[in-house]
């Protein structure tokens, strides 16, 4: 007996034909018998299946195009191991606020709860983890189902994210009713822009133009709005920090850019602008420990970033660049109160001490095992990339030194979930999406372990990226934590293993570096025949900012040592 034929009205050719209207172009997957009517009904419409060789590559895929394109990422994984595979892939999309749509199958429903083949109820096990997570039992709900889960996804009405929408097999090869393929289902929606009220805009114009220390922090509800955002700047007279959400934003080369001065700014600030950004540990969570008498002007399209951990003193719920346009506008031609001279002598520190950093990086001295210094890997590949390229920074040691130095228009990271092992993924999609770019992962070992098999993946599907990585043989910063609070070293050393002998296994090109002196030539080789892989071996020794902050010893109130103890002097009225 042959596998059921997928007819044209079946679920599966229905979700394909919605997939392709809503302008997907990919979906990233692992293949596997729940899953194949609608595997190859998406082949049907001219939609590219991205195979990869582990589910949560997938998600993780799926979670880059979404950030890089603002549309729908999708990932499709098979039942059981497939879906639980998946679930760390989905818990960063839902911490990162990335709209990904995951659709895997189940077995059909006359063996449900038979102990059929990968039969689990993954509703349950993701629910807590998605903004939408449904079985659908019946053909006819198929359409409606799928099109308020994308609606879901891309934050229409409420935080964007990502959903979950599952099939029994035999409901995928069932046929719709031609009653319900409403074509208004099939319709692209606009985005949805939220307007500010009037009320809020004046009040956050009176307290934002008054101030003398204003510090604006903008976060992924920025993204969109960055000609509003820098005119914003101008016009105010802002110190800006941006984040990993939201970097490459406003330029470098803006004078409200301080980044090099961070710790000061915030503790220095009078008003703090978030744009779409939540206070989570990466900035203190907004305790007054370290932002002082500050006072909080809050931006954000949904209420997990407008109220979370401080209230504003100004709440104001609209879309980010909607909410900038009301605020330049009803302040007109007013002049600012800021003290420029407090903003002129942050960005005159920080330009000093990021000249000075890059110049060191240059000069970093390697270890006493005659390794090189990590910084003069990031100083080679700052030489080498062109304005527009686009930056994936990846690992816990590494990332620390990466994300301060290369500069980017487009960049990735693993956010605040700090989830390592994102890099060459996200570095398969973003070469993917963005095919006329220069796409870089910039990535520890440990961090390119966890999906290193994704080289595959770039070979076989040609994806033009260059993977670095930075091979110090170990944890690096739990390494020093165990040197310095255990006094002995366990479980967190690795091999200095030759991931470029397993990048050309792969069919990349790869070369290991060993001499700093030759990082120039071999990057300028990779870039030349991507898909590539560098391994360049650096020294366990070198001290990143992370590994310095008490980072890995998790403090009880805040994430860093020095925040930490600030935060328990505050709670004790000192």
């Amino acid at each position: 007996m042959s596998a059921p034929e997928i007819h044209e009205q079946s679920v599966a050719a229905l979700i394909a034909r919605y997939l392709k209207s809503q302008g997907v172009q990919r979906v990233y997957g692992l293949c596997g018998g729940h899953i194949m009517p609608l595997w190859m009904r998406l082949d049907a419409e001219g939609i590219r299946i991205i195979d990869v060789r582990d589910e949560r590559a997938a998600v993780y895929m799926a979670h880059a195009e979404a950030d890089l394109t603002g549309r729908l990422g999708v990932a499709l994984v098979t039942a059981g191991p497939g879906v639980t595979n998946a679930m760390t892939g989905i818990a960063n999309a839902h911490v990162s606020r990335a709209p990904v749509l995951v659709l895997p199958g189940l077995p059909p429903m006359p063996q449900e709860n038979r102990g059929a083949l990968q039969d689990i109820v993954h509703t349950d096990l993701v629910r807590s983890i998605t903004r939408y997570a449904r079985t659908v039992h019946h053909a006819d709900l198929a359409l409606q189902e799928i099109d308020e889960a994308v609606s879901r996804a891309l934050g229409q009405g409420g935080e964007p994210g990502p959903v979950y929408v599952d099939f029994p097999v035999d409901v995928v090869r069932a046929r719709v009713s031609a009653a319900m393929q409403m074509p208004e289902r099939f319709t692209p929606r606009a985005a949805i822009e939220m307007m500010p009220d009037d009320v809020s805009v004046r009040a956050a114009v009176e307290l934002l133009w008054s101030a003398k220390r204003p510090l604006v922090i903008s976060g992924r509800g920025a993204k969109g709005a960055s000609k509003e955002l820098c005119e914003l700047l101008s016009r105010v007279g802002a110190a800006y920090l941006d984040t990993g959400e939201s970097k490459g934003l406003v330029p470098e080369s803006h004078p409200s850019v301080v980044a090099a001065m961070r710790g000061t700014v915030m503790q220095q600030a009078d008003v703090v602008v978030t744009v779409g950004r939540r206070l989570d540990f990466q900035l203190a969570y907004g305790s007054p420990a370290v932002f002082g008498e500050a006072k909080f002007i809050r931006i954000a399209d949904c209420a997990a970033e407008l109220r979370d951990n401080r209230r504003g003193t100004v709440e104001i719920l609209s879309t980010g660049r909607r909410a900038l346009q009301a605020l330049l506008e009803a302040a007109g031609d007013r002049r600012s109160a800021a003290d420029a001279s407090w903003v002129e002598g942050l960005r005159a520190k920080h330009l000093e001490r990021s000249k000075k950093l890059i110049h060191s990086m240059r000069d970093a001295a390697p270890g006493s095992d005659g390794l090189m210094h990590p910084n003069r890997v990031l100083a080679a590949l700052r030489d080498a990339l062109p304005e527009d390229a686009v930056i994936v920074a990846a690992g816990g040691d590494f990332l620390s030194f990466a994300r301060v130095v290369l500069p980017a228009a487009t960049y990735l990271d693993p956010g605040s979930p700090g989830c390592i092992g994102v890099g060459t993924p996200f570095g398969v999609a973003a070469s993917l999406v963005c095919p006329d770019k220069t796409v870089i992962v910039a990535t520890g070992d440990g961090s390119f372990g966890f999906n290193a098999m994704e080289l595959d993946t770039a070979a076989r599907h040609q994806a033009p990226v260059l993977v670095v990585v930075a091979n110090n043989g170990s944890w690096a910063i739990e390494v020093r934590d165990q040197q310095e609070t255990h006094g002995k070293v366990v479980g967190t050393r690795l091999q200095f293993s030759d991931h470029s002998a397993m990048a050309r296994a792969f069919g990349l090109y790869a070369e290991r570096v060993e001499r700093a002196e030759d990082l120039e030539g071999a990057i300028e080789r990779a870039m030349a025949n991507r898909p590539a892989l560098l391994d360049v071996l650096v020294t366990p020794e070198a001290v990143s900012s992370d590994a310095k902050s008490g980072l890995a010893w998790v403090p009880d109130l805040q994430p860093l040592s020095a925040w930490d103890e600030a935060e328990q002097r505050w709670r004790s009225g000192e």
